[in-house]
């Protein structure tokens, strides 16, 4: 355990000493928050959003980046002393390479995505451009690549069973790929749509992975215990910068990358039951903005004065710190319900 909690706080320090630098350079670069009507996950538009967080344009946006780079080197480098060093990697698959592959795969794949979908909104590219990435098309790339990811968890890793406590253990074969994209898709999606106030998403994904970090030390598998180690530390450093007022912003390419390794992580540890309760908070959040958009679309009435529900609190007058601090209280609870549900036979 040891080994773990310097890993996280070496993950940390780096990140804390590049992260001001790479905030430079976001300003630099021009990444930041544009100035224009903004749209949830459902390309609704979304003017009372607006309303509340105009005075945030101008805020670099790509914190994501950051982590993912960071987070993928210092997971490389760890394996690779580890192996220099002759010390047994421990998996709970066979292939160990398989497990990293995926995890990496993940991690990286919905990074770009969410980087491209970043650079569409700051720079309008969708105006300029035939081809732009409008929530179908996003949501077109993020099944392919869930698709993929979810044929590796089958085939390489050979997992094809969920485990319901108190009900036994169901072998799903071929409908495990299908079961899993959606699972994927949608955490991606709803990590996005948590990552609308300052260090909401940052914290309650922060919270949820100090479970599976747990999960993962219990069953002794080191690739998930390394990553989630390194990963925490990066969330940790970036939260710092992150809470409000913030000076720096997830962005697609955190958020959609952050969602979706979440979701892989959950299944790779065997707890796809525990996750939307361990994720509990996401799940609300990406919960109650398709119901909005199902009552729109069927009852042409809204369900909700304004969706997702972090959002409505804020209309009815709660400051977005009070929200954020709360939200991490509920967060809490979910993660000791869903380690309690996640340990049970």
């Amino acid at each position: 355990m040891a080994l773990y909690l310097f890993l996280c706080l070496l993950s940390l320090f780096v990140h804390f000493v590049l992260i001001v630098p790479f905030i430079n350079f976001l300003y630099k670069m021009r990444f930041q928050r544009a100035h224009q009507s903004t749209k949830d996950a459902f390309d609704v538009p979304t003017p009372i959003f607006d309303r509340f967080h105009a005075h945030k344009t101008g805020t670099p946006v790509g914190g994501g980046i950051l982590i993912v780079l960071v987070t993928t080197i210092l997971f490389l480098l760890t394996l690779l002393v580890l192996n220099l060093l002759d010390i047994r990697i421990i998996s709970n698959y066979p292939e160990v390479v398989a497990e990293v592959k995926i995890l990496l795969f993940t991690f990286i794949s919905f990074s770009f995505l969410g980087i491209y979908d970043d650079l569409t909104k700051i720079f309008l590219w969708e105006k300029k451009l035939f081809f732009g990435m409008r929530m179908r098309t996003k949501l077109v790339f993020e099944i392919i690549l869930a698709l993929i990811i979810s044929w590796w968890l089958f085939s390489d890793l050979k997992i094809s069973i969920i485990h319901v406590p108190f009900f036994g253990v169901y072998n799903l074969s071929y409908v495990y790929v299908i079961f899993s994209t959606f699972v994927i898709v949608a955490f991606a999606n709803a990590v996005n749509i948590t990552d609308g106030l300052d260090g909401l998403a940052t914290g309650v994904l922060m919270i949820a992975l100090m479970c599976f970090w747990a999960i993962a030390r219990s069953i002794i598998d080191v690739p998930s215990s390394v990553f989630i180690a390194l990963w925490i530390g990066g969330l940790i450093a970036f939260l710092y910068f992150n809470i409000y007022p913030s000076r720096i912003f997830l962005g697609d390419a955190g958020a959609l990358s952050f969602g979706s390794t979440f979701a892989v992580v959950g299944l790779i540890l065997g707890k796809a039951f525990a996750l939307p309760i361990i994720g509990g908070i996401f799940f609300l959040e990406i919960l109650s903005s398709f119901l909005q958009l199902m009552a729109k679309k069927f009852f042409h009435k809204k369900l909700f004065s304004v969706s997702p529900i972090h959002l409505w609190f804020q209309l009815h007058g709660w400051e977005e710190p009070k929200i954020v601090m709360r939200f991490w209280i509920f967060a809490i609870l979910f993660a000791i319900f869903g380690l309690m549900i996640a340990f049970m036979k």
